[in-house]
């Protein structure tokens, strides 16, 4: 494949709830440390959960907003525009020098957009009338407001949209930053994912729908969240943004521009089984990680650690299992496989982001970070989910998996360049 063709990571941004900024959240995940707390973004009361993964200590007026605009967008899009500042001045990129940018493409997916803002709305609604709504709930917070946004702050002149496929949303709008720059015209693409979803409307339904572990005040919340362990309850919600800086290896060595990682490919599919259940067979969720290894010219023995969709669900983790088990085979026995949400949440829309991001460090530094709360194996989930600590491991390739309710299904490939 020529250097047109080969995509690569030349930035990373992160705001979550262990850390605003890329090497802070990288920092607490190998540490191990968890960012799920009680809420204090909203009364959550009458909630049936009381714990989520919020960001903390988060001023958006750092970021290139003015008070008044802060007060106006959604919070995903503020969460999302932060970690694209991050991204970019990792990068190295002033696209105010630059000009033009006809040639730089902005693609962010969300799982559910700008639901804080909507239920805010609906409050002045239900109290004062359509007449005391604001004219801005669209251009605040729909789903493609954070790629226009970024847009907007860096004056990014090529193809800008939203990409919305449920907690997969990360991973798509990163996939198909991919295979935008593959065909050009487009030679930079700032992509990945945000969510804000720790407000009463999310919780709320998330709670009922019974997919959120519920902790009544006693004991440790940040030992709630334990992907793959036996006593796994339920996911924590949970809100952060992940963006990457992709570019065509042609124009990242012209520029000289430091390589974290190539971006090697992806793959899709959809399970069309349910509403909100993964597929029992992980037939579709196998299918896509083969989509992801043939689009990468990966073989299954070249992976060396897969950061896990991973939920702390009952049915996701023992699917994922499965689904790992059918493509790699023996090698699944010898694979590195962590869940990081044990520590941040399930950021939705945002996990695929922040997840790639910290692919991109395992690859750079060769630490895996661990599965924290891991304490009493389950039967059925018998691989190596790098239990509790860290380890110090050579990674060449990692793969990231997203799956997202209503079947979506998409795993992204890294490569250490060479």
């Amino acid at each position: 494949m020529d250097d047109q063709k080969r995509i690569v990571v030349t930035g990373i941004g992160a705001v979550s709830p262990v850390g605003v900024g890329a090497e802070a959240t990288w920092a607490s995940v190998i540490a191990g440390r968890s960012g799920i707390a009680p809420i204090t973004l909203f009364d959550h009361s009458g909630c049936r959960a009381h714990i989520a993964g919020e960001v903390k200590n988060f001023d958006a007026t750092q970021f290139g907003f003015s008070e008044r605009d802060a007060r106006r967008y959604d919070r995903s899009v503020l969460l999302g525009v932060a970690a694209a500042h991050n991204a970019i001045k990792d990068a190295g990129l002033d696209f105010a020098a630059r000009g033009g940018n006809e040639d730089v493409c902005c693609i962010v997916g969300t799982g559910i957009g700008g639901i804080v803002n909507i239920e805010n709305t609906v409050r002045i609604l239900a109290v004062e009338g359509p007449r005391s709504v604001t004219p801005f709930l669209v251009p605040s917070g729909t789903p493609e407001v954070t790629s226009h946004t970024i847009a907007l702050h860096y004056g990014l002149h090529g193809a800008t949209f939203g990409v919305n496929t449920a907690c997969a949303s990360g991973n798509e709008a990163i996939s198909t930053a991919l295979r935008r720059l593959r065909q050009g015209p487009e030679v930079i693409a700032i992509t990945g994912g945000t969510e804000c979803p720790v407000c009463a409307l999310s919780v709320g339904t998330f709670g009922n729908m019974k997919a959120l572990s519920s902790w009544d005040g006693d004991g440790d919340p940040t030992r709630v969240s334990r992907p793959f362990e036996k006593n796994r309850s339920g996911f924590v919600i949970a809100e952060g943004a992940g963006i990457l800086v992709l570019e065509t290896l042609a124009h990242a060595k012209k520029r000289g521009a430091r390589i974290y990682a190539e971006l090697a490919g992806s793959g899709q599919t959809t399970d069309a089984y349910h509403f909100t259940a993964p597929e029992p067979s992980g037939t579709y969720v196998a299918l896509a990680t083969r989509h992801a290894l043939n689009d990468s010219g990966i073989n299954p023995d070249e992976v060396d650690y897969i950061n896990a969709h991973g939920t702390s669900t009952p049915y996701n983790d023992l699917t994922e299992t499965i689904a790992i088990k059918k493509v790699f085979g023996e090698h699944a026995k010898k694979l590195c496989v962590s869940s990081t949400k044990s520590m941040t949440g399930h950021m939705i829309g945002g996990c695929g982001g922040v997840e790639a991001v910290i692919c991109c460090k395992v690859i750079q530094t060769g630490i895996v970070p661990p599965t924290i709360n891991y304490e009493e194996p389950d039967p059925e989930c018998d691989l190596d989910y790098v239990p509790n600590k860290a380890i110090e491991r050579p990674v060449r390739v990692a793969m990231s998996n997203n799956f997202g309710f209503g079947g979506h299904n998409t795993v992204i490939v890294f490569r250490r360049f060479e």
